[in-house]
Protein backbone atom coordinates (compact mmCIF):
# COMPACT_ATOMS: atom_id res chain seq x y z
CA UNK A 1 0.00 0.00 0.00
CA UNK A 2 3.23 2.38 -0.11
CA UNK A 3 1.95 3.38 3.77
CA UNK A 4 4.85 4.56 6.08
CA UNK A 5 3.10 3.56 9.65
CA UNK A 6 0.40 0.79 10.14
CA UNK A 7 -2.21 1.38 13.17
CA UNK A 8 -3.24 -2.31 13.97
CA UNK A 9 -6.01 -3.60 16.27
CA UNK A 10 -6.07 -7.58 17.53
CA UNK A 11 -2.71 -7.88 16.32
CA UNK A 12 -1.12 -10.97 17.55
CA UNK A 13 2.37 -12.62 17.29
CA UNK A 14 4.35 -11.42 14.01
CA UNK A 15 4.45 -13.66 11.34
CA UNK A 16 7.79 -14.97 10.11
CA UNK A 17 7.40 -14.04 6.65
CA UNK A 18 6.95 -10.00 6.95
CA UNK A 19 9.54 -9.60 10.20
CA UNK A 20 12.41 -8.97 7.72
CA UNK A 21 10.09 -6.51 6.41
CA UNK A 22 8.56 -4.18 9.14
CA UNK A 23 9.51 -3.01 12.36
CA UNK A 24 7.15 -3.14 15.91
CA UNK A 25 7.86 -2.03 19.72
CA UNK A 26 9.94 -4.33 21.81
CA UNK A 27 7.74 -4.57 24.43
CA UNK A 28 6.81 -8.00 25.56
CA UNK A 29 2.85 -7.91 26.03
CA UNK A 30 2.07 -10.43 28.84
CA UNK A 31 -0.23 -13.13 26.71
CA UNK A 32 -1.37 -14.64 29.86
CA UNK A 33 -3.15 -11.20 30.36
CA UNK A 34 -4.31 -11.03 26.80
CA UNK A 35 -3.93 -12.95 23.08
CA UNK A 36 -4.51 -10.17 21.08
CA UNK A 37 -3.58 -6.47 21.32
CA UNK A 38 -3.32 -2.83 19.37
CA UNK A 39 -0.01 -2.52 17.63
CA UNK A 40 1.89 0.78 15.66
CA UNK A 41 4.09 -0.94 13.44
CA UNK A 42 6.64 1.08 10.95
CA UNK A 43 7.10 0.28 7.38
CA UNK A 44 9.39 1.62 5.27
CA UNK A 45 12.16 3.51 6.46
CA UNK A 46 10.58 7.16 5.10
CA UNK A 47 10.05 7.86 8.65
CA UNK A 48 11.45 7.39 12.49
CA UNK A 49 9.15 5.59 15.14
CA UNK A 50 9.76 6.34 18.93
CA UNK A 51 7.40 3.89 20.67
CA UNK A 52 5.93 4.34 23.85
CA UNK A 53 6.51 1.42 26.20
CA UNK A 54 3.52 0.49 28.67
CA UNK A 55 3.85 1.08 32.18
CA UNK A 56 1.48 1.12 35.31
CA UNK A 57 -1.56 3.96 35.16
CA UNK A 58 0.56 4.45 39.31
CA UNK A 59 4.01 5.22 38.11
CA UNK A 60 5.22 8.88 36.65
CA UNK A 61 6.23 7.91 33.16
CA UNK A 62 9.77 8.38 31.35
CA UNK A 63 10.00 10.43 28.32
CA UNK A 64 9.22 6.96 26.39
CA UNK A 65 6.59 5.45 28.25
CA UNK A 66 3.02 5.71 28.56
CA UNK A 67 0.85 4.79 31.84
CA UNK A 68 -1.20 1.76 30.51
CA UNK A 69 -4.37 0.42 32.86
CA UNK A 70 -5.15 -2.06 29.57
CA UNK A 71 -2.36 -3.04 27.43
CA UNK A 72 -4.74 -5.20 24.79
CA UNK A 73 -6.35 -1.60 24.06
CA UNK A 74 -3.93 0.99 23.55
CA UNK A 75 -0.56 1.25 21.74
CA UNK A 76 1.44 4.69 21.39
CA UNK A 77 4.21 5.94 19.34
CA UNK A 78 5.80 9.18 17.85
CA UNK A 79 6.11 9.73 14.34
CA UNK A 80 8.96 11.83 12.76
CA UNK A 81 8.06 11.87 9.20
CA UNK A 82 10.20 14.00 6.86
CA UNK A 83 8.97 17.46 5.82
CA UNK A 84 5.74 16.88 8.81
CA UNK A 85 5.80 18.25 12.47
CA UNK A 86 6.52 15.26 14.76
CA UNK A 87 3.14 13.95 16.04
CA UNK A 88 1.45 11.02 18.64
CA UNK A 89 -0.29 8.45 16.81
CA UNK A 90 -2.36 6.05 19.48
CA UNK A 91 -4.08 2.35 18.11
CA UNK A 92 -6.92 1.76 19.65
CA UNK A 93 -8.71 -1.50 20.36
CA UNK A 94 -12.18 -1.19 22.26
CA UNK A 95 -12.43 -4.63 23.20
CA UNK A 96 -15.79 -5.79 24.65
CA UNK A 97 -15.80 -6.43 28.93
CA UNK A 98 -18.13 -8.84 30.47
CA UNK A 99 -20.59 -7.22 33.61
CA UNK A 100 -19.69 -9.19 37.24
CA UNK A 101 -20.92 -12.03 37.07
CA UNK A 102 -22.95 -10.84 40.13
CA UNK A 103 -24.74 -8.67 37.85
CA UNK A 104 -28.12 -9.57 35.95
CA UNK A 105 -27.44 -8.94 32.35
CA UNK A 106 -28.66 -10.18 28.70
CA UNK A 107 -25.57 -8.30 27.23
CA UNK A 108 -24.19 -11.21 25.45
CA UNK A 109 -20.61 -9.78 24.33
CA UNK A 110 -20.65 -7.24 27.35
CA UNK A 111 -19.82 -3.25 27.04
CA UNK A 112 -16.97 -1.43 24.95
CA UNK A 113 -17.30 1.92 26.22
CA UNK A 114 -15.52 0.76 29.83
CA UNK A 115 -12.61 -0.18 27.64
CA UNK A 116 -12.72 3.21 25.54
CA UNK A 117 -13.10 5.71 28.17
CA UNK A 118 -9.85 3.42 29.78
CA UNK A 119 -8.21 4.39 26.22
CA UNK A 120 -9.23 7.89 26.52
CA UNK A 121 -8.17 7.98 30.15
CA UNK A 122 -4.38 6.72 28.67
CA UNK A 123 -4.38 8.87 25.94
CA UNK A 124 -5.07 11.97 28.13
CA UNK A 125 -1.07 11.35 29.41
CA UNK A 126 -0.18 13.55 26.05
CA UNK A 127 -2.76 16.28 26.86
CA UNK A 128 -1.58 18.89 29.59
CA UNK A 129 -3.79 21.74 28.26
CA UNK A 130 -7.18 22.93 27.14
CA UNK A 131 -5.91 24.61 24.36
CA UNK A 132 -5.59 21.53 21.84
CA UNK A 133 -3.44 23.55 19.47
CA UNK A 134 -0.95 22.06 22.15
CA UNK A 135 -0.95 18.83 21.18
CA UNK A 136 -0.09 16.69 17.71
CA UNK A 137 -2.55 13.54 18.55
CA UNK A 138 -3.68 10.93 15.71
CA UNK A 139 -6.38 8.22 17.39
CA UNK A 140 -8.00 5.68 15.69
CA UNK A 141 -9.34 1.97 15.35
CA UNK A 142 -11.50 -0.46 16.45
CA UNK A 143 -14.08 1.38 19.25
CA UNK A 144 -16.99 -1.30 18.91
CA UNK A 145 -19.13 1.50 18.89
CA UNK A 146 -22.04 3.03 16.65
CA UNK A 147 -21.35 6.90 16.07
CA UNK A 148 -24.73 8.32 16.15
CA UNK A 149 -27.00 5.53 17.03
CA UNK A 150 -30.97 5.97 18.08
CA UNK A 151 -31.64 4.45 22.01
CA UNK A 152 -33.83 1.62 19.55
CA UNK A 153 -30.57 0.44 18.34
CA UNK A 154 -30.53 -3.21 19.59
CA UNK A 155 -26.77 -3.82 18.93
CA UNK A 156 -25.58 -0.66 21.14
CA UNK A 157 -25.60 1.25 24.15
CA UNK A 158 -27.26 4.38 22.85
CA UNK A 159 -26.74 7.05 25.63
CA UNK A 160 -23.47 5.24 26.94
CA UNK A 161 -21.47 4.89 23.77
CA UNK A 162 -22.49 8.57 23.33
CA UNK A 163 -20.43 9.75 25.98
CA UNK A 164 -17.46 7.95 24.53
CA UNK A 165 -17.88 10.84 21.54
CA UNK A 166 -18.23 13.61 23.71
CA UNK A 167 -15.49 12.69 25.80
CA UNK A 168 -13.22 12.79 22.79
CA UNK A 169 -14.11 16.35 22.02
CA UNK A 170 -13.76 17.66 25.40
CA UNK A 171 -10.21 16.34 24.99
CA UNK A 172 -9.78 18.78 21.75
CA UNK A 173 -10.09 15.80 19.11
CA UNK A 174 -11.84 16.34 16.27
CA UNK A 175 -14.31 13.32 15.11
CA UNK A 176 -13.02 12.76 11.25
CA UNK A 177 -15.01 9.55 11.24
CA UNK A 178 -14.47 8.62 7.77
CA UNK A 179 -17.85 9.60 7.13
CA UNK A 180 -19.65 9.54 3.75
CA UNK A 181 -18.86 10.22 0.55
CA UNK A 182 -15.02 9.37 2.18
CA UNK A 183 -16.59 5.55 1.88
CA UNK A 184 -19.34 3.97 0.65
CA UNK A 185 -22.75 3.88 2.59
CA UNK A 186 -24.61 1.26 3.71
CA UNK A 187 -28.10 0.48 1.59
CA UNK A 188 -30.67 0.80 3.05
CA UNK A 189 -29.32 2.36 6.39
CA UNK A 190 -29.19 -0.29 9.00
CA UNK A 191 -32.09 -0.13 11.83
CA UNK A 192 -30.62 2.09 14.81
CA UNK A 193 -29.21 4.93 13.05
CA UNK A 194 -30.83 8.21 11.33
CA UNK A 195 -31.89 8.43 8.14
CA UNK A 196 -29.79 11.33 7.46
CA UNK A 197 -27.06 9.20 8.85
CA UNK A 198 -22.94 9.25 6.85
CA UNK A 199 -21.89 6.57 8.45
CA UNK A 200 -20.01 3.80 6.11
CA UNK A 201 -19.81 0.11 6.89
CA UNK A 202 -16.28 -0.89 8.36
CA UNK A 203 -17.12 -4.64 9.72
CA UNK A 204 -19.26 -7.31 8.84
CA UNK A 205 -20.14 -10.63 10.96
CA UNK A 206 -19.26 -13.75 9.70
CA UNK A 207 -22.30 -14.44 7.95
CA UNK A 208 -21.60 -11.51 5.93
CA UNK A 209 -18.97 -9.84 3.45
CA UNK A 210 -17.69 -6.49 2.69
CA UNK A 211 -20.62 -6.66 -0.11
CA UNK A 212 -23.22 -6.62 2.43
CA UNK A 213 -21.09 -4.75 5.79
CA UNK A 214 -23.92 -2.66 7.47
CA UNK A 215 -22.09 -1.39 10.83
CA UNK A 216 -19.41 1.02 11.49
CA UNK A 217 -17.49 0.10 14.06
CA UNK A 218 -13.85 1.91 13.50
CA UNK A 219 -12.88 5.62 14.09
CA UNK A 220 -10.24 8.05 12.95
CA UNK A 221 -9.69 11.29 15.79
CA UNK A 222 -7.06 14.03 15.61
CA UNK A 223 -6.26 17.36 18.01
CA UNK A 224 -8.01 20.36 17.12
CA UNK A 225 -6.26 22.32 14.19
CA UNK A 226 -3.80 19.19 13.86
CA UNK A 227 -6.99 17.42 12.32
CA UNK A 228 -6.71 19.95 9.31
CA UNK A 229 -3.90 17.73 7.85
CA UNK A 230 -5.15 14.98 8.17
CA UNK A 231 -8.07 12.95 5.74
CA UNK A 232 -9.19 9.83 5.89
CA UNK A 233 -10.81 7.12 3.90
CA UNK A 234 -12.55 3.99 4.47
CA UNK A 235 -11.32 1.55 2.33
CA UNK A 236 -14.90 -0.65 2.11
CA UNK A 237 -15.81 -0.80 -1.41
CA UNK A 238 -15.78 -4.30 -1.78
CA UNK A 239 -12.56 -4.86 -4.36
CA UNK A 240 -10.57 -3.37 -1.74
CA UNK A 241 -11.56 -4.50 1.41
CA UNK A 242 -8.67 -6.86 2.37
CA UNK A 243 -8.77 -9.85 4.41
CA UNK A 244 -10.20 -8.74 7.93
CA UNK A 245 -13.48 -8.47 8.59
CA UNK A 246 -12.99 -4.96 9.28
CA UNK A 247 -11.64 -2.82 6.29
CA UNK A 248 -8.73 -0.66 5.98
CA UNK A 249 -8.46 3.10 6.69
CA UNK A 250 -5.95 5.10 4.20
CA UNK A 251 -5.10 8.38 6.42
CA UNK A 252 -3.06 10.95 4.99
CA UNK A 253 -1.33 13.42 7.04
CA UNK A 254 0.56 16.78 5.80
Amino acid sequence: MDADVALLQEAGLMPEEVADKVEIDSVNRPDHLCDRWPMVVKLPDRVEVEWFKPVSPMMRPEADEIPVSDVSTIAAARVNPQGVEPFIVVSMYARWVMPHSSTDTKWGVGHSDGSAHRILSDLSAFIGSTDPSTHRILAAGDLNMFYGATEDNRLALAARDGTVFDRMAALGLEFLGPQYPDGRQASPTPHGLEPNTKNVPTYHTARKSPETAENQLDYVFASRCFHEEVTVQAMNSPEEWGSSDHCRFWIEVG
